[in-house]
């Protein structure tokens, strides 16, 4: 069953913002978009890649009106751990969530029940706690922060201009489509 247009589950965690340590839950998620971001497991490899790709990006996300959490088994002490010692996860300023029990990660459909870990899996969630995209890839193959900038803003002008819909490789500011009868057969 698709995750599209369902209320994210009940959940609270660990998490680590900006050096401290808070308390994260479902409902820290309502009132604005959010990007749920799961990764495998700290002190990796392809991981280090996106999260800082992400904290890159991050400002960006933040005029946007979105929050960025990064969701994996590890605990957050860990994420404190990796945070301290990566020169790649030490740029993160966004919330670093730890799911050691496998909550999150079950709510979302994404935990690979064999080992512990959760796949590679990337949600956005609109104000209303609603999920509005899905992307999920092999573990081997590394996420790219600026297609997902892409997508939220395809995402929020769809939300905020109903009867309209966002082509292929949309950009900000580029023409949409509003469907009809008098499209069909035309594009």
């Amino acid at each position: 069953m698709s995750l599209i247009g369902t209320q994210i589950k009940p959940f609270k965690a660990q998490a680590l913002k900006n050096g401290k340590f808070i308390e994260v839950t479902d409902q820290s998620l309502h009132g604005k978009w959010s990007v749920v971001f799961f990764y495998p497991a700290d002190f990796t490899f392809v991981c280090p890649t996106e999260l800082e790709d992400l904290a890159d990006n991050y400002d960006a996300f933040t005029k946007l009106g979105v929050e960025i959490y990064s969701v994996s088994t590890d605990t957050h002490f860990a994420h404190k751990a990796w945070h301290d010692t990566s020169p790649a996860i030490s740029k993160i300023a966004y919330t670093m969530v730890g799911d050691p029990t496998g909550t999150i990660s079950r709510n979302f459909d994404v935990m690979i029940e064999e080992v512990g870990l959760a796949d590679r899996g990337t949600f956005v969630v609109d104000p209303a706690g609603k999920i509005q995209i899905v992307e999920i890839t092999a573990g081997g193959i590394g996420r790219d922060a600026h297609e997902l900038l892409r997508k939220v803003k395809a995402a929020q002008y769809v939300a905020s201009h109903p009867g309209e819909v966002c082509p292929a490789k949309w950009q900000e500011g580029e023409k949409t489509l509003a469907p009809s009868l008098d499209l069909v057969g035309k594009i």
